[in-house]
Order: structure tokens, then sequence, then C-alpha cells
């Protein structure tokens, strides 16, 4: 069984305080970076086991009357279709997902910024259709030298080009659908319009990683940069947090390139700046929840090997760099990882080895691996599937879930009506055939009721699964890994 490394409901309450505290230093009105993902936070659920995805949500609920939240995309990411790795849709459409669920939740969104705009079509197409859908706008511009050009950057011909948003409410909460979109930089040009208005306005960041109070090379912060190798984030000890206070803590280098320019801009707006660091700008905490060190390390280093296979089958898709993957080599060889301590990647690979075709192998959560190779029925995926909810049902493999009796004309219907070449069943039609079948058998209801405990599980699979089973799979909880290339030499390959 996994351990749980980190305390949640001690997060909370620490939390809580700490931004009310925050909140209660600052009169009039405080713009609230939140970094990382809101209410879905995946990444530090892997890596501090015992965080929950929507800790962060919960926090933001108890200032609900007094929030508003801005989201915040940069126009070169709606140019380029970036796509957030653990939901498989672009920013974009990320961005009307948040809107929906922050609004079904009872969060009130006033507006969408566009970032680093420079007249991008696709992000005007974009805004014309939230416009449509009755969703304010405004567009935040490039900045030559930024942030090194402080004096440019804080005048009329910087942050002034730029849309003052309209807000309402006294906590305005800056959110965004990944890295890089552009919050900071959304906050201080509000600051900087505030203070052109007359207005009296503060700045704070949360911000889960790096973990402000860990050590430099802790594999919880090694994981950080893991997740944003297409960044180039380094993690760095603070300077400015160690001369102020003969104190070592973590920061990542665009805060602290960026914090040159917030001092300049709240010595222009109060005489002095209320910060003397990039760590005192946080008010994270999370340090202080982690009550098991070795289960967070542990499951960091699995982070890392995860991310390792994203980015090498990114590149082969085409959508990451070569530097993306050579940056998270460097960490793991400094680390001293391999792609073997992936539980489940030896099993597939013996298996492939020993088949000569694709297999799937998947590690439940009490650390049993279950494989499964491909037939002329099912996908290697779909087997190992299967066999895992037999093995979670004590059901024997030599049972027949689904008949190939129901298989076949499935088959047929693919490959002569649907255009399909590949006849093997996707997961998501086994999955659609094993809940018809558990209508009438007993031991089909059996398996199906094991799909909950596939949450958590770690898959590998031997060649890049289709779209289909990878979304399968995460919708199942799973961790999915891939082999770096594809089933078959063809140049198109269908998602």
């Amino acid at each position: 069984m996994r351990k749980t490394g980190f305390d949640n409901q001690k997060y909370l309450e620490l939390q809580s305080r700490r931004i009310l505290e925050r909140v209660d230093s600052f009169g009039g009105k405080l713009y609230l970076e939140f970094g990382g993902k809101l209410f879905d936070d995946y990444h530090a659920s892997r890596v501090l086991p015992g965080f929950q995805p929507d800790s962060k949500l919960k926090m933001l609920l108890q200032l609900r009357a007094h929030a508003e939240i801005v989201i915040a995309i940069n126009a070169a990411d709606i140019e380029t279709s970036k796509r957030r790795a653990d939901l498989g849709i672009t920013y974009d459409q990320d961005v009307l997902r948040l809107v929906d669920v922050f609004r079904e939740v009872g969060l009130y969104v006033g507006s969408v910024v566009m970032t680093q705009y420079h007249g991008q079509r696709t992000a005007d197409q974009f805004a014309e259709k939230l416009e449509n859908l009755g969703v304010r706008v405004y567009r935040h511009y490039v900045i030559a030298d930024y942030p090194s050009n402080i004096s440019l950057i804080v005048s009329d011909d910087g942050f002034g080009k730029n849309d003052y948003i309209e807000t309402s409410r006294p906590i305005v909460v800056v959110t965004a659908p990944g890295p890089g979109s552009g919050k900071m930089a959304t906050c201080l040009s509000q600051l900087y319009h505030e203070h052109r208005r007359g207005n009296q306005a503060g700045y704070a960041k949360y911000e889960t990683f790096p973990v402000w109070n860990l050590p430099l090379k802790h594999p919880v912060n090694r994981a950080y940069e893991a997740a944003t190798a297409d960044l180039s984030d380094v993690n760095m000890i603070d300077p400015f947090h160690l001369e102020a206070y003969g104190e070592t803590t973590v920061n990542y280098n665009r805060d602290i390139e960026i914090f040159p320019v917030l001092e300049a801009m709240f010595r222009r707006i109060y005489g002095q700046c209320p910060y003397k660091s990039p760590t005192d700008m946080g008010v994270n905490m999370a340090g202080y929840a982690i009550v098991d060190d070795e289960a967070c390390r542990e499951a960091s280093r699995q982070e890392i090997l995860r991310r390792y296979y994203a980015a090498c089958c990114g590149r082969v898709r085409g959508t990451a760099a070569a530097a993306e993957v050579h940056k998270i080599e460097m960490l793991m060889s400094s680390m001293g990882l391999e792609a073997s301590m992936r539980r489940c990647v030896p099993p597939a690979l013996e298996e492939a080895e020993r088949t000569g075709a694709p297999a799937t192998a998947i590690e439940l959560t009490d650390g049993t691996v279950i494989v499964g190779k491909t037939s002329e029925l099912l996908g290697a995926s779909s087997a190992a599937l299967l066999n895992a909810l037999k093995h979670l049902g004590g059901i024997s493999r030599q049972i027949e879930l689904i008949s190939p009796a129901i298989i076949a004309p499935i088959q047929h219907l693919k490959v002569e009506h649907l255009g399909n070449r590949n006849p093997r069943l996707h997961t998501d039609e086994v999955l659609i055939a094993l809940s018809m079948g558990a209508v009438t058998n007993p031991t089909a209801e059996i398996a199906m009721e094991q799909l909950s405990a596939l949450r958590g599980c770690e898959v590998h699979s031997t060649v890049i699964l289709s779209q289909v089973d990878e979304n399968v799979f995460r919708k199942l909880g799973c961790r999915v890994t891939c082999e770096p290339v594809y089933q078959t030499h063809r140049l198109y390959h269908k998602q």
C-alpha cells in the first residue's frame, strides 16, 4: 500500500489562516496570484500523497463572498494550441472549463485576460467567442526587455498600454490553465493601473511549488522542475531572502527575476516595499503539512519518471522540444534515476519482447503488476484492463468476461462500417461491452464494481496509446506513460 505523506486537513487550517493574515495586511484590494492548478492540482496530489486536488478551491470557497476570479491565458498558447498534459485539452478549452466549474460552485468569474498579446488571429477569435458567451475579455501586450527594463515596464509605454481590468470585489484571484500564462504580470499591471486611479491595492502569491522551506534539491522541488521543463524554470536559492534574513529558502528564477519590478512598483505606490524577498510574497504552507518525508520523496521521484516519458512521447508527437527531454534527463542523472525504476515498465517491456507485439502493464495500489498482451480481439491496454479487474474481483484469468460472440459484431462495425483499420477493441469499447454483459452476467458485474479501485494505479504501454485509451485510463484515475514509439511506421497516427 502506498503511504500518505501529507496531512491535508492540517494544510487547510494553516493555509487559510495564513491567507487571511495577508488579506488583513492590505487595505482596500488584494490581487492574489494563484499558482498551479486551483481545483485540480493533480501534480501536487502525486508528489505530496495525501494532498487533495481541490484543496485550493476549498480555501477559496471560504472567501467567495469577497472574491472574484480573473483567468489569464497567454495568447501565444492559444496560437500554438498548447495542451494540459493531465487533461489532454488545449489551454483555451480549459479556460471555458474553468469558467464553468467556478460558476458551478458559486464563484464569480469577472473576466479573462489574454497576456503576451500582439494581434494573434486565433487569440482574437477566442476573445470574440468569449465575448459572445458573455465573458469580458482584456488584452495585455508584449513589453520589450521584460522584466529587466524596469523604467519602461513601470510607465505609460509599459504596463500603461495594457487594458485595465475592471473588478468589483476586494480580493481578486488571478489564476490560469497552466504555468507561463502571465499571472504575476497581470497582478503587477493592475497595481500600476490602480495607483494611477488613486486606489490602494496589494499583492500576494499563493504558489505551491517550489516549496520554499524544503531543500533546493529535495525531490518534491526537483519534480516541479521536471513539470515545468518546457518553460526552462530553475529552482534557486532566494538571494534577496538570504541577504535580508540570513535564511536559506527556495524560489524559482522567474519570481526572482521579477522581484525588482515588484519592489520598484511598491516603492512608487507606497514609498517603500512591504516585501524584502520573493519568498516574502508567498503564503504557501505546504511544507509544514508534510508528515512522511520519505513517502513524498519517493512519490516525487516517480513523478519525474512520468514526466520523462511524457516529454519523450511529446517529442515524437511534435509537441515537445528536445531540450525539454534533455533537462529531465539531467535531473534523473543527478538523482540516480533510471526509467526502469518505474515498476510497471520492465514487465510491459518483457511481455512485448516475449510476444513480439505491444504490451501494457498496470501496477495496482498494493504493488501487484498486471500485464496485458495484444490479441486478435483486444488491444494490449484493453487486455490489461480486463485482467486487472479480474484480479481485483478475485475472478480467474481463464473466465471470459466478454464473450467473443459480442466482440465479433463490434469489430465488424468498426472495420466494415466505420472505416477503422484496427479491429481490436479499445478500452472504451471494452468497458461498454462489459457493462452491457453485467446486466445478465454476475461475474461481469463483479468486474465492473472494481473500476473505482483503479484510481491511483500506474500504467505503462510499450507503444504510444491512442487518445481514446489514454483518456479512458485518465478518467479512471490511472497514471499513464508510454514508450516513445508508435505501433506502426505510418506517418499519420489518428489521435
